[in-house]
């Protein structure tokens, strides 16, 4: 059985609703306030215009926008009109640049999904996995964007691990973005109001070494977020089951960029599933 989310977990999510409460900020955040989420409200996707083009990776960003570059396997990159950079399910390498990322986390201890040795300079590094029979919480407030997580357990594998994976949420520019990491089964009901409404989700689409098929369209159509990323492919043929399964319920969209902006104005009026090729950073 999948295990719960703690109630400490949920006291914290709980904080992020209460938007004029005395939420601390952490050393060497940046000064930008951060524009309230609607994470945790069912609400419908917010009718807008289609995703605007920009100029990519590290251009200038309007303050109610942000870029999200697919990087490699399930890594990317998050970057907001404050200047603050957030690697989600980093493994240690961003391609040819000189950026420091403000924040990394790593969703999952597999060799693919972290680095035991982060660049010393990282100020905020975020495990997914807890740290001896506690798991991992983490309520990361830098003004522009609060992180947190909810774990999730890793059942592939000789020796299951209860609160292995951690789904990563980022809440900035009235945005709730979520990465799934190395999910392994649907989430409970506690977890999904856990984690809330997503704006943009991230999500595995091997076929089976995270969520099998079935489960994964289970769980993005409960989701209804309104831009859904894939990521974790190793073949193009599961990306195309993938697509071909969703098809029905959602908009697919395919870009020659590994970058969209995205801001809660503009996101898509019918839910979108937009495919970005993975590619290293460049400065």
């Amino acid at each position: 059985m999948p295990q719960l989310a703690s109630f400490a977990g949920l006291r914290a999510v709980l904080g992020t609703l209460a938007l004029a409460a005395l939420a601390s900020t952490a050393p060497g955040a940046k000064a930008q306030e951060r524009i309230p989420s609607h994470c945790v409200a069912l609400a419908e996707a917010t009718p807008g215009a289609s995703l605007l083009q920009r100029a990519g990776f590290r251009a200038s960003l309007e303050s109610d926008r942000v870029r999200i570059n697919y990087v490699d396997h399930s890594t990317f990159l998050i970057e907001t009109a404050g200047g603050l950079t957030a690697a989600t399910d980093f493994a240690g390498r961003l391609g040819a640049t000189a950026l420091v990322p403000d924040v990394v986390t790593m969703n999952n201890a597999h060799r693919t999904h972290w680095t035991p040795t982060p660049d010393p300079r990282i100020p905020h590094v975020l495990h997914g996995w807890g740290e001896g029979t506690q798991p991992a919480e983490h309520h990361l407030d830098l003004g522009e964007m609060l992180v947190r997580n909810v774990t999730t357990d890793v059942l592939r594998g000789a020796l299951p691990r209860a609160d292995g994976n951690s789904i990563f949420i980022f809440e900035v520019a009235g945005l709730c973005i979520g990465h799934l990491g190395h999910l392994h089964h649907e989430p409970t009901p506690l977890q999904y109001g856990l984690i809330g409404r997503l704006d943009v989700v991230m999500v595995p689409v091997d076929g089976g070494l995270t969520l099998d098929s079935a489960t994964l369209i289970e769980v993005v159509s409960r989701f209804r977020s309104s831009v859904v990323l894939p990521m974790h492919w190793f073949s193009n043929a599961s990306l195309e089951r993938f697509l071909a399964a969703m098809a029905g319920e959602f908009a697919i969209e395919r870009r020659s960029e590994n970058w969209i902006e995205v801001s809660q104005p503009d996101l898509p009026r019918i839910p979108s599933i937009i495919v970005l090729p993975p590619a290293w950073l460049m400065d």
